[in-house]
């Protein structure tokens, strides 16, 4: 049986290059199992790296020695299955059994815990290793912080430095839930970096995302985005409203970009008490909106793009919510004419009972597929699901 306290008593005081091995090395000991691995989703989402577990010492993570560590294409495997349904898989054979669970944290995949026992688990068995997954997602969480281990076993491939600005500029986790809602964001990276970034953060009465694609590619589109990003964190930490945020940012993009440079975006705060969107559109592609199965176009009215003139006030437009909606956002890397063969509004209502995780990735997918991976910009969705409810915070 397992400790779950044990577990992470014992995850806490390791090292954190040594936390994901000591709690396998715990579990199998607790299991009286053959193995317990876990394998680290890649940064392109279609792969997984063994990271650690009970044989780590055959196939240990090292600075620059991430090569020795095996890797498995993900499409078609027990593992993607896994991922994508987030349910556990048991196997049997005539060695024994497998056992595999995902590893997530309030939606976002992390990756997956392989367990080999002599021996078939029961049902409560299994509920203990989910469980036990589950804890590890956060000692992932909380160790990745102190160093680059996982940042190295997530790259399948060396990233530029303008790959290295745009990774800085997005969330530490792509997946959300909470509640009333979940949202989720993807990127697939140009061959030559574009400026996408995509943003969320959530307090107690609002959620706040946004979109962005500054203009050019490479370092200098990914130093434009860092500006625009930065101000725009900074105002939101300073509680300012939607309007004076994307004036702050608008008004720095101008003070440090030459002239002909811009980024086009859009700014969503979500009033949670309300259910109702507050919208800057700064020159940026129209949002898309899924109700009852049918995806359509958010009309809105289109102001200029961030990093023009100093000093000019944007336009905040509404939209009210109902429980159920879907709201999708998208850079102009999806709409580009070498993947405009992608009918985004079909493939929203082909994907309207998926997870939002699904969904952006499907999208992502479909783009690399029409341009047969050349991709000529970034190609860069979110999308929120507004399930409804009143907020569920702590009583004042």
């Amino acid at each position: 049986m397992l400790d779950l306290r044990e577990l992470m008593d014992m995850a806490e005081a390791a090292s954190p290059v040594e936390a994901i091995d000591v709690m396998a090395d715990a579990m199998a000991a607790m299991l009286s199992a053959t193995d317990v691995w876990f394998w680290i989703t890649d940064l392109s989402g279609r792969a997984v790296a063994r990271f650690g577990g009970t044989d780590a010492n055959a196939a240990r993570l090292h600075q620059g020695a991430a090569e020795d560590v095996p890797v498995v294409q993900l499409a078609g495997t027990v593992y993607e299955g896994v991922l994508r349904s987030q349910r556990p898989d048991l196997r049997t054979d005539r060695d024994g059994s497998r056992l595999i669970v995902p590893v997530t944290d309030r939606g976002d995949t992390m990756g997956v815990v392989e367990v080999r026992l002599p021996e078939t688990p029961d049902g409560f068995a299994i509920a203990d290793i989910a469980a036990a997954a589950r804890a590890l997602a956060y000692v992932v969480v909380g160790s990745r912080r102190h160093t680059d281990l996982f940042e190295w076993a997530q790259r399948s491939t060396p990233f530029s430095l303008a790959a290295e600005i745009q990774r800085r500029l997005l969330p530490s986790a792509f997946t959300c839930e909470a509640g009333q809602f979940t949202v989720s964001g993807w990127l697939e990276p140009a061959n030559a970096v574009g400026g996408d970034t995509f943003d969320y953060a959530l307090d107690r009465d609002s959620l706040h995302l946004s979109i962005t694609d500054a203009v050019g590619h490479d370092v200098t589109a990914a130093l434009l985005a860092t500006v625009l990003v930065g101000s725009l964190r900074n105002g939101r930490r300073h509680q300012l409203d939607l309007l004076d945020q994307a004036g702050r940012a608008n008004d720095a993009l101008v003070a440090h970009s030459r002239p002909g440079e811009f980024v086009t975006g859009q700014l969503v705060r979500v009033d949670r008490a309300r259910a109702r969107l507050a919208v800057v559109n700064a020159g940026h592609p129209l949002p898309y909106r899924v109700r009852g199965g049918e995806a359509a176009v958010i009309e809105l009215g289109i102001d200029i793009p961030f990093g023009l003139y100093a000093g000019h006030e944007f336009a905040v437009q509404h939209v009210d919510l109902r429980a159920g909606d879907r709201i999708v956002l998208v850079t102009d890397g999806i709409l580009e004419r070498n993947a405009e063969v992608v009918d985004v509004e079909a493939l929203l209502a082909a994907t309207a009972d998926r997870h939002p995780r699904e969904v952006v990735y499907t999208i992502g997918e479909e783009v690399l597929v029409a341009t047969g991976g050349d991709l000529r910009d970034d190609a860069t969705v979110v999308c929120l699901d507004w399930h409804g409810g009143p907020p569920l915070g702590r009583p004042d």
